[in-house]
């Protein structure tokens, strides 16, 4: 099963970063946040991914070749120009599909474009701005069980402030920005089946407006909920926060282990 990450967005609420490259490539501990979604999937079994590119595309494009050059031992002919290089054992061997999918093109759009190079086959999608520490195989095992033609990955909303338990006057419980206990939000991790494309128009479309909407109106569209850890990251603040909780040596969404 192909992974389809959209990484074409502007980033415009993280400006002092995406001024320079595009948000999935804004670093998290020195690796950009797109290598840390693929780490999730790739521990799970999954490395065969597809990639929608718009704003600053070539960027990406760049990063990758040199994932694997800078990476490695070589040796080069300064004569001939020829250069032999001896692959790190240690890197992940993923299947990447860099796609131009347009740098104006709208989420729904993206994920349309990249159609004909997921086939005609059942795919998961999500953004290249949010981590979790999500089962992946349990995630399937819940679309495969319902037959609809789209899960959603349903999660608890981040908190942006500390949360008090208070009685009377005592404050008996203090968490540093905890995940709310209450309501759910669209936290991306799609699965999807090849008839959803049917429901995006074309490129102007949001995926997350009339698409989803006409989904959950027909019936098609069920949620996965996580109640874990999920992190995006739309601001500084939030760029911040996935720092400190990589820099503590326990992010949550390393499932991974080096």
């Amino acid at each position: 099963m192909k992974v389809a990450i959209l990484a074409g967005g502007l980033g415009s609420r993280l400006a002092e970063e995406t001024s320079i490259r595009p948000k999935p490539m804004v670093e998290i501990g020195g690796m950009p946040l797109l290598w840390h979604i693929m780490k999730i999937y790739d521990y799970w079994g999954y490395s065969n991914f597809c990639i929608g590119l718009g704003y600053k595309g070539d960027y990406i494009k760049r990063w990758f070749r040199d994932y694997y050059t800078i990476g490695c031992s070589m040796t080069v002919n300064t004569l001939s120009g020829s250069v032999v290089s001896y692959p790190d054992s240690s890197r992940p061997e993923w299947k990447v599909d860099l796609v131009e999918t347009g740098e104006k093109t709208m989420t729904g759009g993206r994920i349309k474009r990249l159609g004909p190079w997921l086939g005609n086959e059942t795919a998961m999608v999500t953004w290249g701005d949010g981590v979790a520490d999500i089962n992946i195989p349990k995630l399937i095992e819940f679309h495969r069980s319902h037959g609809k033609l789209a899960t959603m990955t349903a999660v608890r909303p981040p908190a942006r402030y500390g949360h008090l338990e208070i009685k009377g006057n005592q404050i008996t419980s203090f968490t540093e920005k905890p995940q709310l206990g209450e309501g759910w939000i669209n936290g991306a991790f799609f699965v999807l089946e090849p008839a959803v494309l049917d429901y995006i128009d074309g490129d102007d479309v949001m995926f997350e407006h009339a698409p989803l909407s006409r989904l959950a109106k027909d019936g098609q569209l069920m949620a996965y909920r996580h109640d874990s850890f999920w992190q995006c990251m739309d601001t500084m603040r939030e760029k911040q926060l996935l720092t400190s909780y990589w820099e503590s040596g326990k992010a949550p969404w390393k499932l991974w282990s080096e």
